[in-house]
């Protein structure tokens, strides 16, 4: 992976991950020059699942740090195990030993009561392979958390003030993942390569659906990524992701489905549409013409024969 970029895009069809040219040498050139990459794009077009095979082709530990709101220091970089640190203190106590005052601070806040959390775990981690950090939704984070990664993510350091800063013998493979539902500072862009996922074309779906769901027919295949783009053209809350046509691909399989069929894409609508109303406005559409207009954009797509 870290030789070419065709290498990246052998690397990542292995494991059923179908990358075009462009993110191919994106994560090519992360790997070259040890940036982080931030991957921003609609939900369930595969960024997150691409830190995972990453990791998994560099036979790296991945790291994942979910963001959400109000997330702070504590359960991002460190915090202390003070049950443990109680419990030294009583049996000091016990044993009659006696430690000075800032002797016991060196002890209760140092190395031997830290616990790492998944920032520090990849900063000061000994792994042979340096592993893959993925800081996931960032977006969902506060402004104040965003500020507090831009030492991690500019001198891949970060500085614990009961024992001072720590820095990377090593920098890990870092990913930031963002579904955009609001802004990221410029700081924090500077500091990363930069990659807007984008939905598939429908060639490229069937390709990523047959490679994610060999089981499944070419034809179901074919059809079920041809159906969700022709729903992806409707005026929805949520147009359905990748991952979506993934699941629905798979429902349809356990269903006995080769095809699709008018009445089971009505009954299984659940499984590639979350949101009530945008179920009503696929329906509202005609679903027969939509199954028929999916049938027929598949078809030329399939082997001949």
């Amino acid at each position: 992976m870290r030789e070419s970029i065709n290498g990246v895009q052998a690397a990542l069809a292995e494991r059923s991950y179908i990358a075009d040219r462009g993110l191919a040498t994106t994560v090519h050139l992360q790997l070259a020059l040890e940036k982080p990459l931030l991957l921003e794009g609609e939900a369930g077009v595969g960024k997150t699942e691409l830190a995972k095979v990453v990791a998994d082709a560099l036979g790296a530990r991945l790291i994942r740090l979910q963001c959400y709101e109000g997330i702070d220091v504590a359960h991002a970089l460190y915090d202390w195990a003070y049950a443990r640190q109680m419990l030294y203190i009583r049996s000091l106590e016990a044993s009659g030993e006696q430690l000075s005052g800032d002797a016991m601070l060196d002890e209760l806040f140092g190395p031997r009561f830290l616990e790492r959390r998944p920032l520090l775990d990849a900063i000061s981690c000994d792994d042979e392979v340096p592993p893959v950090l993925l800081i996931d939704e960032i977006d969902r984070a506060d402004d104040e958390f965003e500020a507090f990664l831009l030492e991690l993510l500019s001198d891949f350091q970060v500085t614990i003030p009961e024992i001072g800063t720590i820095k990377a013998e090593r920098r890990p493979i870092v990913f930031l993942t963002s579904n955009r539902t609001r802004e990221l500072h410029e700081a924090l862009k500077r500091r990363c390569l930069y990659m807007w996922v984008e939905m598939p074309d429908l060639d490229r779906e069937i390709q990523i659906v047959r490679a994610r769901v060999p089981e499944a027919s070419e034809r179901l295949a074919a059809q079920a990524a041809a159906f969700v783009h022709e729903i992806r053209a409707l005026d929805l809350t949520k147009q359905p992701g990748i991952a979506e046509t993934i699941d629905w691909t798979q429902a349809l399989l356990a269903l006995g489905q080769q095809e699709l069929a008018a009445d089971v894409v009505d009954m299984t609508l659940g499984s590639v549409l979350k949101f009530h109303e945008d179920i009503g406005r696929v329906r509202d559409a005609d679903l027969q013409q939509l199954v028929e207009r999916a049938r027929t954009a598949a078809d030329p797509r399939l082997p001949a024969g």
